[in-house]
């Protein structure tokens, strides 16, 4: 058949059944994307003879005859491998402008939403965009964007001043920063043009001849043994090349979690197991010519299973009669740690003074039992990765990956090969937000290469993203606080039950995490903490945003507000008398010395910012009759990286033509370290942002990289970056001077050359120039969040209405503004949509009932308020250029803030999330009754 695309002819051949969205991106149109093939989440939105439509839901062959304009092709006609155009589309362009993005892999389908609607929908845009979910932004950029907002908004808080209402530099106005330093100013992304014009390439935006395919049979059982496993039917059908088993793949056992020490996750895992231990583990890989071949390959095998008893409730997880999740294996490197029950994968038990001495001096006493729920990580880029052999014959994996480096190391390790034969890289990522610390694909596709000899692909289909990743790990948390009646916390007691699922990948991490910032933000001087993480045959958690801190903040949060009511205590007062302060321990449930410090404290600032701006006028007004309005904070501290090592290298060359070269092993997944990265390298070199290229998220490109997780692209690698600079700067300075015969302390640094008592030298007379700067992620310092709401909720109903979001957050000096901005209002919307409504619900044998975006609701426009940020004015001693870490700590203080504002709006309160509607009104009607 023939279609126009782009302005172009071209003759395509559809497959039976073929959507126009794969068709496409067959023919080189990568900017059409896939997030769900589902039409539910609008990342393939392209136009058909001018009108927008999930090319997922039309059949490739109605295109016949037709026009379709894809994003490449908006501003104009052009090929598939065009460059990015001189002139934008004003849609595009006001994307930009309004950074309308950060990871933008929902962007191409957002801006061709965009591009259709007329005025009267723009008047709606919750109602326009219903069809186009974006994981990251928040929505308030996009909707910035829309409006064709070229400056930044008011309300962006200057990083050198702190103000709550001073207005940012505009992107578009200073460009790549012409002009004074580059750091505390909203300069845009370098990626921003390729990003809103479709040409930046994500894991799977490129063309591979003579690829294969992969796809994974997937267990039916939450527990059983395979007897068998039948492959003749599969590899019969045509197109399938290979079908591998438990019995093909190395019998070592690993983690699928990452690490900088792997012994910080337990090796409870094999490739492919001959036990299963949770619906949806993989059985079975199948290799063929096409996805449609390996599909039927799947559908073919015939599998024997020996079904087991499950256990699906972390309650029994312990009782002496459990059904064994794993049996202890003989002491050795692969074998999962041996702990007093074989379903405990890890504990946690601490204490310091005297606990029930302190209870017992108490004023008042708060328990409460507080449960989290599994949620799903939703980014729109689902897991995958794609292998082949480069003309030295090594393994090359290009992945959807936060850890490129760990997962090199664990790759090699697994597959008996020399780390130096193996390079991991990234395209752009499709988001994270933990979900892709894990080697979830890698190791099947290199296992698929190394046998076959041929380009290999596997990409996680959205059912599989909910089936076969891993979520956040749902948490029982029983809390003790007791007070004296001026509010002095005298004991503080956690008791946690996490649930890792059917593997360990964070269970240690996780628990760990989520018991110590939740009470070292207290000055109590008794604490105790016992905590347990179990496995169960469910499908398993594992790292997401805030690494365990929400779940239990919940809790801690929730107390400390019924604290404050029965006190009669105002809860911002509560806080303040109890705030750890700078030169307090700081202390969790050991005394014992560790590597974080006070680089810089701004709670006390938050606290009052945020007070002080729910005081004042602002938000929307209560619906009506028979609403009640509530107004409810809680407040957050956070490690700004993760303990027992976090590395990272960063190289800077001067070239020939005298710009900057930087290599860093960070991934840019929405997190904006891309361009923080940038602004760090060109404020010390006093050159403008885009004079320094970026090489990212590549093995090859510097010696190693931890990973972008736990916020530390900036902290970590950042520094890394910052002490490269320096030291390059250093050695061009010294270079212009031997060349002058001056003193180097005379000479600077000024934009394409070196100032000098002799006159000006150009930096391309001093290259080749180079510097390597590492950073091992110690000491620590801590950063502070403060969240809060007004709510109208319905009794009748249990609707809730967010009437004004607040959020104050403690972030160092903010090197880019609007970008961590739009962090925070992405963190604060993600942890309404978990607190609201995500949920991953499994049935009664252990099966995920939601498998789609139809059925697992993540904010939709029209759900996100517009939260107002507030920065701290603080400045950070051990964080590169006094910055701090704030990419997943805004997360962790909001579904306390929101419970706490239904309780002082209704009298309930809620002590499970999330907030359903049926929920909220069976505990206002119970509260009501208790009442009367």
């Amino acid at each position: 058949m023939m279609l126009t695309v782009n302005g172009l002819s071209q003759e395509a051949a559809p497959r039976p059944g073929q959507c126009l969205r794969t068709l496409l991106r067959d023919l080189g149109w990568f900017g059409v994307k896939k997030g769900c093939d589902a039409g539910d989440c609008g990342a393939c939105t392209v136009h058909l003879d001018g009108e927008p439509v999930h090319s997922c839901l039309v059949p490739a062959l109605r295109a016949e005859g037709r026009a379709v304009t894809t994003i490449e092709g908006l501003s104009g006609p052009c090929g598939p491998d065009a460059a990015v155009p001189d002139r934008l589309h004003p849609v595009q362009e006001a994307f930009l402008a309004a950074q309308g993005f950060q990871c933008g892999f929902c962007t191409p389908g957002m801006v061709m939403t965009a591009a259709a609607l007329d005025q009267g929908q723009r008047r709606d845009l919750g109602a326009a965009l219903k069809g186009n979910l974006c994981r990251c932004t928040g929505y308030r950029a996009i909707a910035d964007a829309i409006a064709g907002i070229a400056d930044a908004i008011a309300g962006i808080a200057d990083a050198s001043a702190g103000s709550a209402d001073a207005s940012a530099d505009s992107a578009v106005a200073e460009g790549d920063g012409a002009g004074g330093d580059p750091c505390g100013r909203s300069l845009p992304a370098p990626a921003g043009p390729a990003v809103v014009s479709g040409r930046a390439r994500y894991t799977f935006d490129l063309a591979v001849e003579g690829l294969l395919h992969l796809k994974v049979l997937r267990s039916p059982h939450a527990h059983a043994e395979i007897l068998q496993v039948d492959r003749a039917a599969a590899l019969a059908v045509p197109g399938v090349v290979a079908v591998f088993t438990h019995e093909d793949v190395p019998a070592s056992r690993y983690s699928t979690g990452r690490h900088e020490d792997p012994r910080d996750d337990a090796p409870d895992t094999l490739m492919l197991d001959r036990i299963v231990r949770f619906v949806g583990q993989r059985v079975a890989a199948v290799v063929a010519e096409s996805e449609a071949a390996a599909e039927a390959g799947v559908a073919a095998l015939v599998v024997t299973y020996a079904p087991r008893p499950a256990l699906l409730d972390a309650e029994r997880a312990l009782d002496p009669d459990a059904p064994r999740v794993h049996d202890p294996g003989p002491p050795g490197a692969d074998a999962p740690p041996l702990h007093p029950h074989p379903n405990l994968a890890a504990e946690v038990h601490g204490q310091v003074g005297d606990v029930e001495a302190g209870f017992a001096e108490a004023d008042l006493v708060i328990e409460g039992t507080y449960r989290s729920q599994r949620i799903q990580h939703a980014h729109l880029e689902t897991h995958g990765a794609l292998g082949w052999r480069d003309e030295a014959g090594r393994l090359v994996l290009r992945t959807s990956s936060q850890v490129p480096f760990l997962t090199r190391d664990a790759l090699a390790a697994l597959l008996g090969l020399d780390r130096a034969q193996v390079r991991v890289l990234c395209g752009r990522v499709g988001g994270g937000f933990g979900g892709k610390q894990e080697m979830l694909t890698e190791d099947l596709v290199a296992l698929a290469v190394l046998r076959l000899g041929r380009p290999v692909k596997w990409e996680f289909t959205r059912s599989e993203q909910f089936t076969g990743a891993t979520t956040r790990h749902p948490m029982r948390v029983r809390v003790k606080l007791g007070a004296r009646r001026d509010g002095t916390l005298t004991a503080i007691a956690l008791d946690v039950l996490a649930e890792t699922g059917a593997y360990a990948n964070h269970a240690g991490g996780v628990l760990h995490h989520g018991c110590n910032e939740v009470i070292g933000v207290y000055r109590c001087p008794n604490k105790r903490v016992d905590g347990v993480s179990v496995y169960t045959h469910t499908v398993p958690a594992g790292a997401f945003r805030g690494y365990g801190l929400s779940q239990t903040i919940f809790a801690v949060e929730s107390a400390m507000d019924d604290l404050a009511r029965g006190l009669g205590l105002d809860p911002y007062l509560l806080r303040r008398r109890n705030a750890v302060r700078p030169g307090d321990p700081l202390v969790s449930t050991s005394l014992e010395p560790h590597d974080v410090a006070y680089g810089s404290y701004g709670l006390d600032q938050c606290l009052d910012r945020a007070e002080a701006a729910m005081r004042e006028p602002g938000g929307e007004a209560p619906p009506g009759p028979g609403w009640r309005v509530g107004e409810g904070m809680a407040m957050a501290m956070i490690d700004t990286i993760p303990p027992r090592g976090h590395r990272a290298e960063a190289r800077l060359s001067l070239t020939g033509a005298g710009t900057y070269a930087l290599a860093v092993g960070t991934a840019e997944f929405g997190n904006g370290t891309a361009t923080v990265h940038g602004q760090i390298a060109a404020s010390v070199l006093g050159t403008r942002p885009g004079r320094v290229r970026l090489h990212a998220s590549d093995t090859d490109a510097v010696g190693h990289d931890t990973g972008a997780y736990g916020s530390t692209g900036t902290v970590v690698a950042g520094q890394a970056t910052l002490r490269a600079a320096e030291d390059l700067a250093r050695a061009i300075r010294a270079a212009a001077a031997a060349r002058t015969g001056t003193d180097p302390a005379a000479c600077r640094l000024a934009g394409e050359a070196v100032e000098t008592p002799a006159g000006p030298v150009p930096l391309a007379d001093l290259a080749p120039l180079d510097a390597v700067g590492r950073a091992d992620g110690s000491p620590r310092s801590v950063a502070f969040n403060v969240q809060a709401f007004r709510v109208a909720v319905h009794p009748g109903t249990g609707e809730v209405r967010i009437l004004r979001s607040l959020h104050a957050a403690d972030a160092g000096r903010v090197i880019n503004p609007m970008q961590c901005r739009g962090q925070i209002e992405g963190g604060v919307a993600q942890a309404l949509g978990a607190a609201l409504y995500e949920e991953v619900r499994l049935d009664g044998a252990g099966r995920v009932e939601t498998q789609s975006f139809r059925s697992y609701h993540i904010p939709a426009f029209a759900d996100v308020p517009r939260t107002e940020v507030l920065f701290a004015d603080t400045y950070d001693r051990i964080g590169p250029l006094g910055a701090k870490s704030m990419s997943e700590s805004p997360f962790n203080p909001v579904a306390a803030a929101l419970g706490n504002a239904i309780r002082d709006a209704t009298g309930a309160r809620l002590t499970e999330t999330p907030f359903a509607p049926d929920r909220i009104y069976r505990a206002v009607a119970a509260a009501r009754t208790c009442g009367s």
